[in-house]
Formats: structure tokens, C-alpha cells, sequence
């Protein structure tokens, strides 16, 4: 069974067991997926490579393979819109390991019941420790079982933007020569 943080209502457990394979395969990770209610019901599917940096492409590629897949399929029995995206900078935390790879980040947790008289926690990752995800609040170092969890998000942080222009520079992503140099000239008149 998919995680609920992955996949939160039954039916979008069950489009995660049809499309997951496929996303795979493709060498891709699921990391959320919601059908989303309106006039025209909304699917959105994040996916990620392992390492981060999925690009528009990706998204297109993996775009057209979940349709074929869906249409055969079936699931949604109302029409809908795919969108897949990335995660994003922001990203939510889907995956015991994301909170391991984003430890020293501030971070929103939310949980599905009450914990201490609250559901809300916001403060620095500190990693995890078994199945609980650490976090540094103001009280000081808490740890939360993952199966506890309905929400998680990064906050977005200078800290947080740095890091990931950092990353995508040393994997090629982004290259220096790519921007224009500005030049600003006088002109003659003065």
C-alpha cells in the first residue's frame, strides 16, 4: 500500500498501484499524487528522478505514458485534467527518506491527530531515527512517527534556494554560460 502522504483518499491509492510502475520504469519516483474536485476534476502527479532535477520533458514524457496507462485502465470515471509536475523547491515530503536528505531544512509538519495537545510543528529536520522524523522546535528536538504524519513541506528559505542552485550547478544543470552578460552603454549624448 502507498503512503498517505503520497497518496491520501483510496481512490488515489489506486491510480499511485496503476501509474507507480510506470513512472518507474521510466526511472522516475512518485512522489504525490491528488485528484482534485472542481467543475473539470484536476489529477496531479508529482514525480522526481532519484537525485532531483526532473525537467519539462520529463514531465511531458511521463505525461503521455500515464495517459495511455489510465485510459486502459480507468479508475476516474468523471472526465479530468493530468498535470505532472516536479516537486518543486518547496516540495512536500512524501518519503521516510526525504526527511533524511533534507535534514538542517525548516519544515511544516502536520499530523492526524492531536500529539501534546497539537497538530501543527514547524522547525529544522534533525533527520531519522528508525521510523520517527526529528525535528528541532522550539521545545526542543520531538520526534514523530512517519505513519503519524498527514502533511509535510519544506519551507522555503534563502538557505533552502541556495542549495538547490548549488546542486543543480554541480550536476550540469545549470551553466554559467548559458546567461547573457548585461552590458549597459552610454550613449553618446552625454
Amino acid at each position: 500500500m502507498t503512503n498517505s502522504l503520497i497518496a491520501k483518499t483510496a481512490l488515489d491509492q489506486r491510480i499511485a498501484e496503476i501509474i507507480n510502475p510506470v513512472i518507474e520504469d521510466m526511472g522516475f519516483e512518485l512522489v504525490r499524487i491528488r485528484l482534485m474536485g472542481g467543475q473539470t476534476k484536476t489529477l496531479q502527479i508529482m514525480a522526481d528522478k532519484p537525485n532531483g532535477g526532473i525537467e519539462v520533458d520529463d514531465c511531458a514524457d511521463i505525461s503521455t505514458a500515464i495517459s495511455a496507462v489510465m485510459d486502459v485502465e480507468d479508475p476516474i470515471t468523471d472526465a479530468y485534467t493530468l498535470e505532472v509536475s516536479s516537486p518543486g523547491i518547496d516540495r512536500p515530503l512524501t518519503r521516510l527518506k526525504d526527511f533524511e536528505t533534507f535534514e538542517g531544512y525548516e519544515v511544516k509538519l502536520e499530523t492526524a491527530d492531536m500529539i501534546d495537545g497539537r497538530r501543527r510543528f514547524r522547525g529544522e529536520l534533525a533527520g531519522i531515527e528508525g521510523d520517527e522524523v526529528l525535528i528541532n522546535v522550539e521545545e526542543g528536538t520531538i520526534g514523530l512517527e512517519f505513519d503519524w504524519l498527514s502533511e509535510a513541506k519544506l519551507i522555503l528559505t534563502d538557505d533552502l534556494i541556495k542549495e538547490m542552485l548549488r546542486q543543480r550547478k554541480a550536476s550540469g544543470d545549470i551553466n554559467q554560460d548559458d546567461f547573457d552578460e548585461i552590458v549597459t552603454e552610454q550613449s553618446e549624448e552625454e
